[in-house]
């Protein structure tokens, strides 16, 4: 999970002090979530990023949950 979390940092354009977010999604992604729901717009439900990580997980042999925040998830 964290060698997950790590190639995001590395591999995408996530910045460093997003470590945290990185892992969070990351979990998300290992344990087969469908959705990640967040309020943090600026790494996590971030549309200019999830591309990359999307790749990245795939490249590790899962799928990126879907990743939104709670307005979008109810159709907002």
């Amino acid at each position: 999970m964290l060698d997950l979390a790590e190639q995001f940092l590395e591999r995408s354009n996530l910045p460093a002090k997003a470590d945290i977010d990185a892992v969070h999604i990351a979990v998300a992604t290992v344990h087969g979530m469908d959705y990640l729901l967040t309020w943090n717009c600026k790494h996590i439900a971030n549309a200019q990023i999830q591309g990359k990580l999307a790749e990245i997980s795939l490249d590790f042999g899962y799928e990126l949950p879907i990743l939104c925040t709670p307005y979008e998830l109810l159709g907002g």
